[in-house]
């Protein structure tokens, strides 16, 4: 005998469910985007105006987060959206390809700093201290700003996160900046200018890098790195009716949003319906899982062997 159920149960939470990550996403991404956006107009003006390739990469890099805010705007948007027959889980899955998209475009990002870094490299052009320290200066304190709105969202929300990224590779960019107008200023070294924006290169590949593995690890459905699928096989397994469990499933269907399911064999005399509650109790209450489908499997009856008679 064996019963298959997706419980949604007392322990169940809604707001682990993407659609209402999605609407909370949505309101420190629209602040970072307008911060970003302004930012973007400064240090480009700027770096056309004092020469400085540092102020230039980061503008650029600016203009890509400009583009990935706006994509994750409409992706929390999109985890918002009501489910469809076709689409049973939703849209939360639109965050995760956001976040993928963003990881490429800070690649692509890297790839043009760090040949118009080398190009400055070979070929040192004068650049004007003074503005490019100031520029870079504001964008900093724009940049704090941007990934103190985005912080809290990006422990569970994985296109926040993408974009957290993306400023943290701003707010570092501008350091960068401030350093090599430092130095162009006290030590005339304008070849600072052109390491500055190597330095920025590096930073935006290692952001990229992170932001895809997640990303495919998620569109792979691979476990959560945070969780110990063997301990959690042996927490289930020492529930009262529970004889062992097996074919255990964890995996993210959309940020913050885990799912499970796992074949569970009874004990003896074990009720299917308290097991696969007390199964969903400890999932959801210590692992915030919320949607969880147990299959239990009860024990053979013992046969009955008469013996014949001697």
């Amino acid at each position: 005998m064996s019963s298959r159920e997706e419980l949604a149960g007392p322990g169940h939470a809604h707001p682990a469910h993407p659609h209402d990550h999605g609407a909370d996403a949505s309101r420190p991404l629209r602040g970072a985007f307008a911060i970003t956006a302004a930012v973007l107009v400064l240090e480009l003006a700027g770096g056309l105006l004092t020469g400085s390739v540092a102020l230039l990469a980061d503008a650029g890099h600016m203009l890509t987060d400009a583009g990935a805010l706006a994509i994750a705007l409409f992706a929390a948007w999109a985890a918002t959206q009501p489910r469809l027959p076709r689409h049973s889980f939703g849209y939360g899955r639109a965050e995760i390809l956001a976040a993928l998209l963003n990881g490429l475009l800070l690649g692509g990002v890297s790839v043009g700093v760090a040949i118009e870094s080398f190009s400055r490299l070979a070929d040192a052009r004068p650049v004007d201290a003074g503005p490019m320290m100031a520029i870079a200066a504001i964008g900093l304190v724009a940049n704090v700003v941007s990934g103190a709105l985005l912080m809290r969202g990006s422990q569970v929300n994985l296109n926040v996160r993408a974009a957290l990224y993306h400023v943290v590779g701003d707010a570092l960019g501008s350091v960068a900046a401030l350093v090599a107008g430092a130095a162009i200023w006290l030590f005339d070294f304008t070849r600072a200018d052109a390491l500055a924006g190597l330095a920025i290169a590096v930073l935006l590949v290692a952001s990229a890098v992170r932001l895809l593995r997640e990303s495919v690890e998620v569109l792979l459905e691979g476990a959560p790195r945070h969780l110990d699928l063997d301990a959690i096989a042996r927490e289930v397994a020492a529930l009262g009716g529970v004889a062992r469990v097996h074919d255990l499933h964890i995996w993210t269907v959309g940020s913050g949003f885990l799912s499970m399911s796992a074949h569970v064999d009874l004990r003896a005399g074990a009720d299917p319906e308290a097991v696969r509650r007390s199964v969903h109790r400890l999932l959801h209450q210590q692992y915030r899982i919320a949607h969880t489908t147990i299959q239990t499997e009860s024990p053979p009856p013992l046969l009955q062997v008469e013996t014949p008679p001697l």
